[in-house]
């Protein structure tokens, strides 16, 4: 499975400007909600599913990295979006550290194994500093989609 597969070009937000954990999910989910991904009707039910997973430990897996993600049964196949903020969002992180770089995925409830997968495809970019490095530098939607698309062909799998 690969990053373009699944990451939404049009939802991508190359400058998220959030001052909370809340404010980030929210405007990551309205990302889907605007280029279609997500049905309207459905924002706020998928923002809170997400907070809820949220309150069982916080998705901000370290090195200024979040991964968000829930199942939700409004989505037919696994579609995710980026956001990089400039600044740092509090995302209450393991390492205590700010976010600059958060993948936030949706998945349906009944393909487990597309969401997983997504989770460890993201997961073993994220642990490549030198993409960690280009994506923070990306400042528009095509840089970022650039640079999944190169990390993609990169891939083995």
């Amino acid at each position: 499975m690969k990053l373009n597969e699944f990451v939404v070009a049009d939802a991508i937000v190359p400058d998220l400007q959030a001052a909370s954990k809340e404010d980030a999910i929210r405007a990551m989910v309205a990302s889907l909600k605007d280029s279609g991904a997500i049905p309207a009707a459905d924002e706020e039910g998928i923002v809170s599913a997400i907070l809820k997973r949220e309150e069982l430990g916080s998705t901000g897996i370290g090195n200024g990295v979040a991964v968000p993600h829930t199942k939700h049964p409004s989505v037919d196949r696994l579609v995710a979006t980026v956001a990089l903020s400039k600044s740092g969002v509090d995302f209450a992180s393991l390492d205590g550290e700010d976010v600059f770089i958060l993948f936030l995925l949706v998945s349906p409830p009944d393909r487990p194994g597309d969401h997983l997968r997504g989770l460890e495809n993201i997961s073993r970019h994220l642990r490549d500093q030198t993409f960690c490095s280009f994506l923070r530098q990306s400042n528009t939607q095509k840089d970022i989609l650039d640079l999944l698309d190169e990390a993609d062909g990169d891939a083995t799998s």
